[in-house]
């Protein structure tokens, strides 16, 4: 996985699954504490995975 491309990646990949699992989670927290900014691709990326969990198409799992 490319370093520039890491959050779109995760997006991504939560959005295929439909669920948004703790460790898709803390890997863009990490990744967003890691760069310390957040790109307009990403921060459009990270919009549309909230948009999509807001509509009940994406599931939060809970941590186990």
């Amino acid at each position: 996985m490319k370093t520039t491309h890491v959050i779109r990646n995760l997006v991504s990949k939560a959005l295929y699954i439909r669920k948004l699992t703790p460790d898709i989670e803390n890997e863009i927290n990490y990744e967003l504490t890691r760069l310390g900014h957040i790109s307009e691709a990403d921060y459009e990326a990270l919009e549309l995975l909230m948009s999509e969990m807001d509509a009940g198409r994406i599931r939060l799992v809970p941590s186990p």
